[in-house]
This record gives C-alpha cells, sequence and structure tokens, in this order.
C-alpha cells in the first residue's frame, strides 16, 4: 500500500518544504508527460536529473570520504522529518528508509497511474545517484520503493571496498 498521507509532524516549516516538493513533483511529471506526447523517450529526463544531481554533489554537500560526515548533511534533520527516515548508520554504510515520499504523494494526487510511478522514481532518484557519483569513495544502492508499493523505501549508501 502507497503512503500518501504524511505523520502529522506539527512543524510549519516541514509541512511548508514537504508542500514546496510536491508542487516540484507535479512540474516533474507534467513536464515528463508532455515531452513524452511530443514523442520524446524518458532519456531526457534521466539526464537532467542526475545532471542536477552532480551538480548538487559537487556544490551542495560537504567534500569528504567520510561517510559520517557526508551523511548528516545527506540526511539532515528536516530531510529526515520530510520524508519520515530511518538513518541506520554503521561503519562502512548507511541504510536509510524512507516511510512517506512527497512526490509520489502529488502524483497519486495528480490521478498518475500505478505503474508509471516505479519509473518517475527511478527518474527522480538519478537525483541522488547524481549526487552520489560525485564522491569517488561512496557507492549508491537503491532497493524497494514506495513508488512499487512498497511500504518505504530502501537506499543504502556505502564506502567502496
Amino acid at each position: 500500500m502507497i503512503k500518501t498521507t504524511p505523520n502529522n509532524t506539527g512543524d510549519q516549516k516541514i509541512d511548508d518544504l514537504r508542500a514546496a516538493i510536491e508542487h516540484r513533483a507535479a512540474w516533474f511529471y507534467l513536464l515528463i508527460k508532455n515531452a513524452r506526447e511530443a514523442g520524446l523517450d524518458d532519456k531526457f529526463a534521466h539526464d537532467a536529473i542526475f545532471q542536477c544531481g552532480c551538480d548538487d554533489g559537487q556544490n551542495k554537500f560537504p567534500r569528504t570520504s567520510d561517510l559520517d560526515v557526508f551523511i548528516k548533511a545527506f540526511a539532515n534533520d528536516n530531510v529526515v522529518k520530510i520524508f519520515e527516515m530511518d538513518v541506520k548508520p554503521s561503519e562502512d554504510k548507511t541504510e536509510i528508509d524512507f516511510y512517506y515520499c512527497p512526490l509520489v504523494a502529488k502524483w497519486k494526487k495528480l490521478g498518475v497511474p500505478d505503474e508509471e510511478l516505479p519509473e518517475l522514481c527511478q527518474i527522480a532518484m538519478d537525483g541522488d545517484r547524481g549526487i552520489i557519483s560525485q564522491y569517488p569513495d561512496f557507492e549508491f544502492h537503491l532497493g524497494k520503493t514506495i513508488a512499487q508499493g512498497h511500504h518505504c523505501c530502501e537506499i543504502t549508501i556505502s564506502k567502496k571496498k
């Protein structure tokens, strides 16, 4: 079952940030929908979101090979609250479960068919893939996702061996 209603945070800032992400999810979907109708495949979206992630990886997060330092910036307090994350760090990897996704919630509100959600999620996750690609000591793995109908999204960021 896809969770489309977040837990009540009682925090106006978090609610506002969720609303902003939902608004951008609408842009995201409508751009892709219109591009598809114009005959484009989704490669342009994968490439653009990955490029955005690469830029964020270079400019938004600390330049470090210390996974703990990176994770504290990547999964900061606001992000943890927005996505209802459970962050499980260890020495060589951090597993993060997201129990709410404002993007999927908005796509559901827009009436996007369930079968389109996994591909939209893959495109959105290219941002995180782009971020991690800028860290030669880290690797990114996406497991199950809310968009696939699972109760949470699972990502792992680990130190390369």
